[in-house]
Formats: structure tokens, sequence, C-alpha cells
């Protein structure tokens, strides 16, 4: 395991975090897909609309958005919310979204974000969350802090690609 970080501080995001979540979301979103996105895929998407969607999200209480910041300087987020799923039971939550600044990986902050985010859900709630099949770093991380495959199955289309995703559920 690389060294740890010094603790990030895990928090709610406001609207002026936007910016830096687009940054931290499509580099992360880079480095874990290269191997299955197609690159001009990964180059197209443009940070300054990703940060709008983001502001418009935080301002909206779209669901929570937790920041962990280091220092000053965001290296993580994850969103949740009520799930979107059509099967899903009352108070069902789903993690819309956890990436973190590359540099980041395997230093502990996606665990502390993590905890937190799951800590700040009601007491019991069961939580669901997607992950692409071929994502295994991902699906590693989230059978690791108490997820499994559900055995619901997705197909999803980003420009003329269809990527499987797995959805995961914890009790």
């Amino acid at each position: 395991m690389e060294d740890e970080l010094p603790e990030a501080t895990i928090r709610p995001a406001v609207v002026e975090d936007a910016d830096a979540i687009a940054r931290v979301h499509l580099a992360s979103w880079r480095e874990a897909y290269q191997e299955v996105v197609p690159p001009e895929q990964l180059a197209a998407a443009d940070e300054s609309e990703r940060a709008q969607r983001w502001r418009e999200t935080i301002e909206g209480r779209h669901g929570s958005v937790l920041v962990a910041d280091l220092d000053g300087d965001i290296v993580g987020f994850a969103h949740v919310g009520h799930s979107r799923d059509e099967d899903a039971g009352f108070g069902t939550q789903e993690i819309y979204a956890i990436y973190l600044e590359p540099s980041a990986w395997g230093r502990g902050v996606a665990r502390e974000l993590m905890r937190s985010l799951l800590g700040g859900l009601p007491d019991n709630a069961p939580v669901t969350l997607w992950a692409l099949a071929d994502n295994e770093r991902a699906r590693h991380f989230y059978r690791r802090h108490g997820f499994s495959p559900d055995g619901v199955e997705r197909m999803e289309t980003a420009g003329d690609r269809s990527y499987l995703e797995v959805r995961y559920r914890r009790n």
C-alpha cells in the first residue's frame, strides 16, 4: 500500500468547490477508464461544462455532495441521494459518484470519504451504486466496504459504445 496522505477533512461541498470537483471528476475518470473508454471520448469531456453541472447540483441540493479537502485542495468527492432505480424500495439511497484525484488513490482518502458518506445516511438504509463491470479497482473497493453485486446489470451507452454496469448493494 502506498503511503497515507495527511488526513483529509471530509465536509459538505459548497458551490465554490464545483470547479475543483469537476477537475477531480475528469482526472479520475480519465485515469480509471483509459483501458475501457476510447481516448477521444475521454478527451472530449468538458471541464467547464462539468463544473456548471456540479454548481447546479450543489445549489439545487440534489442529494448530498461531500468533498475530501486536503489543506484547501479538493482531492476527492462523493455524491449520494435517493435511488433512481425503479425497483428501489422506500428509503434506498444511491451513491451516484465517488471519485478521487489519481495521486490520492491507495492512500486512505477514499476509505475516509466512504465512511463519512455511509455514516451520514439513515441507520440501516439500503445503499446501492453502479460500477462498470470492467473497473475491477472500483469493484474491489466497494466489496471491501460491504457492498456486493445484487444480480442487476444494465448497459449504458456513451458515445458510440455500450458498457456493462453492475449494481452493488449494501443493506
